[in-house]
Formats: C-alpha cells, sequence, structure tokens
C-alpha cells in the first residue's frame, strides 16, 4: 500500500513539473502566431479602431508556411494606422514573432509549404485545439 502511494505521489509530482517546464522556441513560436491572428481578428472586428485598419494587410498565420516571414515583414513596414495604439501593439507582436522566426528558433522551425494565398484566408481552428 505505501508503496503504491509513493508511486502514486512521483506520478503527480512529475506531472506538475511537465506543466512548469519552459516553453520551447516552437511553442512559443505557435503560441505567438495565434495571439497575433486573434488579435488582428478582434482588431478587424472591433467598431471603435480608426477606419484605416480595413486597409491592413491581412494577417493570418501560419509558421509552417515559408510566405509567413514575408506577410510579417509587409504588416510591420505598413505605413498606414501609426496612430492607432492597437495597430502598433500588433506591429511590435508581429516584430517579435519575425525576430524570433529569423534568428533564435531558426533551427527549429520547418517549413511545410510555400502557398502564399493560404495566408490570406483565416485559418479554422478544429474543435480538438479548443
Amino acid at each position: 500500500m505505501m508503496k503504491m502511494l509513493l508511486s502514486l505521489i512521483a506520478l503527480l509530482s512529475a506531472a506538475q513539473l511537465a506543466r512548469a517546464a519552459p516553453p520551447t522556441c516552437y511553442s512559443r513560436m505557435l503560441s505567438l502566431s495565434k495571439e497575433i491572428t486573434e488579435s488582428f481578428k478582434e482588431l478587424q472586428t472591433s467598431k471603435a479602431v480608426d477606419s484605416c485598419v480595413e486597409t491592413l494587410p491581412r494577417l493570418y498565420l501560419d509558421i509552417h508556411n515559408y510566405c509567413v516571414l514575408a506577410k510579417l515583414r509587409d504588416f510591420v513596414a505598413y505605413p498606414r494606422c501609426d496612430t492607432v495604439l492597437e495597430v502598433n501593439e500588433l506591429k511590435e507582436k508581429a516584430r517579435s514573432l519575425y525576430t524570433i522566426l529569423i534568428s533564435y528558433c531558426r533551427r527549429d522551425l520547418v517549413f511545410l509549404t510555400d502557398d502564399c494565398n493560404a495566408l490570406e484566408i483565416p485559418i479554422e481552428r478544429s474543435i480538438t485545439e479548443n
């Protein structure tokens, strides 16, 4: 009985440590790209922001698509909407993701496609991702 109890405690402790592990480069890229995509969608549907938001380049990201690099560069360099705080915050996140992709984590990422048109369409999340 005592051995079983100790095994259970060890198993639960291991599960706690696994959750406390620092994010990997890949998981950071993935979570930041999802965060940027969600923020962009919210910005597009918000009624309180400037009308220039409608002219922003689309920002539906897939870090496995090689075109994501050009998409991020274009978004950050977009000259309009500089007075909109939400856009500037989104550009800063996009700049951070671009830096992570091309420098810190470039060896951790595999591009599976280079379909630039795919980044023009919102990616619908599957039920299993929720």
